[in-house]
């Protein structure tokens, strides 16, 4: 008979739950929403949908114990990226131990877990504190599922059930979005003496950059959330083949790490484009923050990581704690006053036309997470 979870797995892979603030037109959460809302209701689970934007509820579901407890959140998303160049992204297909599908790794396999977990605990006598189920919107754009969230649910610690290989991850970089603009002046491309190329003068700006982010991966790794980087994202300008461009804009990202903000990170381009004007009188250039989240760990001596790990070592997997090099809603949750770690199964192909999770890994989570729900609260 197949595993409950799995075929909660399966059920949630099959729909299709691409985040429409990343591909224009995508449908969105609604429909996974109803089918987790649904199944949290049939475990017996008190269910509350929670608008973050028109058409996009988080689903939080809670498994009172009825006795004096704490509370404990289990937090997971339920939008994927997009689905360009995949066959078959919405067919779960199980292969060599693992299930394929857009979603399966990050993280339907996670929020598969953390819903049959509850289910685990009901069967076993759940009956001192609450387990809180949280799945929210919006993860892999700005957020706004968990940004809700918060201004409503609490708890005394959390785990967001990302994939970690089953590791338990106690804290994450940051990031930061930037726009930079090099203006030129428009002109015949045979006029020389009248253009301005703002193409060739962001080149100097680009080479500005690269020897930043090798200064940052230079540096001592944080002993969590390794080094600080920086890249180029998306960049364009000019108007035609024959003509002088006036204007060129680059979008890039900066990773930060612990002691970093978004503010000093403009500082760093600030002084970059003060250094470019100083040299060349006629430079011109202006940066502006697009969108940051802040780095995040675990507060130190908090007991959560330590029985995590030995819920994790029952359940069949190692829980040694590690730092994590993407961001997570974790850090909203951190933020808030909830302290926060990760934990999830393994898998591979994240963001990648193939993409799979290790189904033994999803088994052993949703055992660790009822384990814990058991003797944490």
């Amino acid at each position: 008979m197949p595993d409950p979870c799995i075929t909660l797995l399966r059920e949630l892979v099959a729909i299709d739950s691409v985040n429409p603030s990343l591909v224009p037109g995508a449908v969105g959460e609604a429909q996974i929403a109803e089918a987790v809302a649904s199944h949290m209701r049939g475990l017996g689970l008190d269910v509350e949908m929670q608008e973050a934007a028109p058409g996009r509820p988080n689903v939080i579901g809670v498994l009172d114990g009825g006795e004096p407890g704490r509370a404990l959140m289990l937090c997971g998303h339920i939008d994927t990226v997009g689905v360009d160049g995949m066959r078959a992204p919405f067919d779960p297909v199980e292969r060599g131990g693992r299930l394929y599908g857009r979603g399966s790794q990050d993280m339907k396999g996670g929020v598969a877990a953390m819903i049959d977990a509850a289910r685990l605990a009901r069967d076993r006598g759940f009956r001192k504190g609450r387990l809180i189920l949280a799945a929210v919107v919006d993860e892999e754009y700005a957020s706004i599922g968990a940004d809700a969230l918060v201004t409503k649910w609490s708890a005394d610690a959390a785990i967001v059930t990302e994939p970690t290989d089953l590791q338990i991850g106690v804290g994450h970089k940051g990031f930061a979005w930037a726009e930079i603009e090099t203006r030129g002046r428009a002109a015949h491309g045979s006029r020389p003496r009248d253009g301005r190329d703002a193409i060739l003068r962001m080149g100097r700006v680009l080479i500005a950059l690269e020897l930043r982010d090798r200064e940052l991966q230079a540096r001592d790794p944080h002993p969590i959330m390794g080094s600080p980087s920086l890249h180029a994202s998306i960049i364009d300008g000019g108007r035609e083949l024959s003509s002088y461009p006036d204007r060129c804009r680059l979008q890039l990202e900066r990773r930060t790490v612990a002691g970093e903000t978004a503010d000093s990170f403009m500082g760093e381009l600030d002084r970059i484009l003060a250094g470019l004007r100083q040299a060349d009188p006629g430079f011109e250039a202006s940066a502006r923050l697009m969108f940051s989240r802040p780095p995040y760990e675990v507060p130190a001596g908090h007991d959560l990581p330590r029985a995590l790990a030995d819920a994790a070592s029952g359940a069949g997997a190692a829980g040694g704690t590690i730092g994590m090099s993407f961001w997570t809603d974790a850090a909203i949750l951190g933020h808030a006053g909830i302290p926060s770690v990760l934990f999830g199964p393994g898998g591979a192909g994240l963001h990648s036309i193939e993409e799979h999770v290790v189904i033994a890994d999803v088994v052993v989570c949703r055992d660790a997470l009822a384990a814990l729900a058991m003797t944490w609260l």
